[in-house]
């Protein structure tokens, strides 16, 4: 009976010992540019908190779950400014966090990843859409919930073939990244089987528009600029750089709805997404920040939530241990958009699907009925393993 009564007091010491533990710390840094960049819609400006909000978000979550398996994780956020040394910033990070969210351009990226690799940092891309950062300028320290201009553009396509919107009339702004989504435009008609039927330039002249005769000006400049073209089913935009593509929906010469950069647009994730759950998400998102979710909030919510996913099925905080569950065949988020998220193990790429949006509504949602893959129906959505050419190192 003794003996009974001390092995009874042991395991209630043992439990006890092991809630009193201090939680495992998991430690997530968020790397970003200061400042926000201008939209031509006043309406679509983003937050000084754009990303950083959905990391939070994520953060909560990984807790909630956390608090069962004495995990805790906590956020660090630094900015950079123009001028400042991304590497400095990102090492100041890595001191505290094995795991770091990134909001960069491709070059800054890219320094960061060099710069930690041996370190055992991990990175997760939640920004730059650059084809080449999952390409010939791959790195195995760096998985990407950012998609790609050619998954963005794939998932657009799909829709117009589906349409039967076959004839496209591009037109490509004239900035770098303008033409990057042009060419991925481009690779998407030959791929699905679409006519480019002409392509135009819109030369940035600069300027404002914002004025009082503005309204007048652009009535009287897109007709103009869009008239006597071939016989086209739906036009379509590159203008990543915030400068003629949202006024051309309503002002073509040719009443021809328009896609792309404006009008029916492709992304990761909209405001108006309410579908497979996520409208419990997107309200907590509001209460929390008063203003709605965008892509790159739900691009930095995926990554966070993809580290706490991982920690949770490996029960290790051990940046090594998760970084190799997250490589593996294993892995797999939930990120509402209706099915499990997974990794193509050759670039690093998240696979997901691609909602087509127009400022209100969810119009569609890519793949597209039809549209098949041996493996996986959303490799239909960027470069897939054949045409790879991602070495990781």
């Amino acid at each position: 009976m003794i003996r009974w009564l001390a092995g009874l007091i042991g395991l209630g010491v043992a439990a006890t010992s092991a809630l009193a533990a201090d939680p495992v710390a998991i430690g997530v840094g968020y790397l970003g540019v200061a400042g926000t960049r201008s939209t031509l819609s006043l309406v679509e400006q983003p937050a000084e908190n754009d990303g950083i909000a959905g990391a939070k978000l994520a953060i909560e979550d990984n807790n909630t779950t956390g608090k069962f398996l004495n995990q805790r994780f906590t956020l660090e956020e630094r900015r950079i400014r123009e001028g400042e040394d991304p590497v400095q910033a990102a090492t100041a990070l890595a001191e505290t966090n094995g795991f770091i969210i990134a909001d960069l351009p491709a070059d800054a990226l890219l320094k960061v990843a060099d710069a930690l690799r041996d370190r055992g940092t991990l990175l997760f891309n939640a920004g730059a859409i650059d084809e080449r950062l999952r390409e010939a300028d791959c790195r195995a320290n760096v998985i990407h919930t950012a998609p790609t201009r050619a998954m963005l553009a794939d998932a657009l396509g799909q829709y117009l073939v589906w349409k039967k919107w076959s004839r496209w009339l591009l037109v490509v702004g004239s900035h770098d990244e303008d033409k990057l989504f042009a060419d991925a435009l481009r690779r998407t008609a030959a791929r699905f089987g679409a006519k480019i039927v002409q392509e135009r330039t819109f030369e940035d002249k600069g300027g404002a528009r914002r004025t009082d005769s503005g309204v007048t000006l652009i009535q009287r400049q897109m007709p103009v600029f869009t008239q006597q073209a071939p016989a086209y089913d739906v036009l379509v935009a590159a203008d990543e750089s915030e400068v003629f593509g949202a006024y051309l929906p309503y002002r073509t010469w040719d009443p021809r709805p328009v896609a792309g950069s404006a009008g029916l647009v492709p992304r990761s994730w909209d405001a108006a997404q309410d579908q497979w759950g996520a409208i419990q998400m997107q309200n907590r998102f509001v209460k929390l920040n008063s203003r709605r979710m965008t892509a790159l909030d739900m691009q930095a919510w995926t990554a966070v939530r993809m580290i706490g996913e991982a920690t949770s099925r490996t029960n290790s905080g051990d940046v090594k241990k998760v970084t190799d569950f997250i490589k593996g065949p294993d892995f797999s988020v939930a990120a509402f958009k209706g099915t499990r998220l997974t990794l193509r193990d050759w670039n690093l790429q998240l696979r997901q699907p691609i909602l087509l949006v127009d400022g209100r509504m969810v119009v569609s949602v890519s793949p597209q009925e039809g549209f098949l893959h041996q493996v996986s129906e959303l490799d239909t959505l960027g470069y897939d393993r054949p045409e790879s050419k991602c070495k990781l190192k």
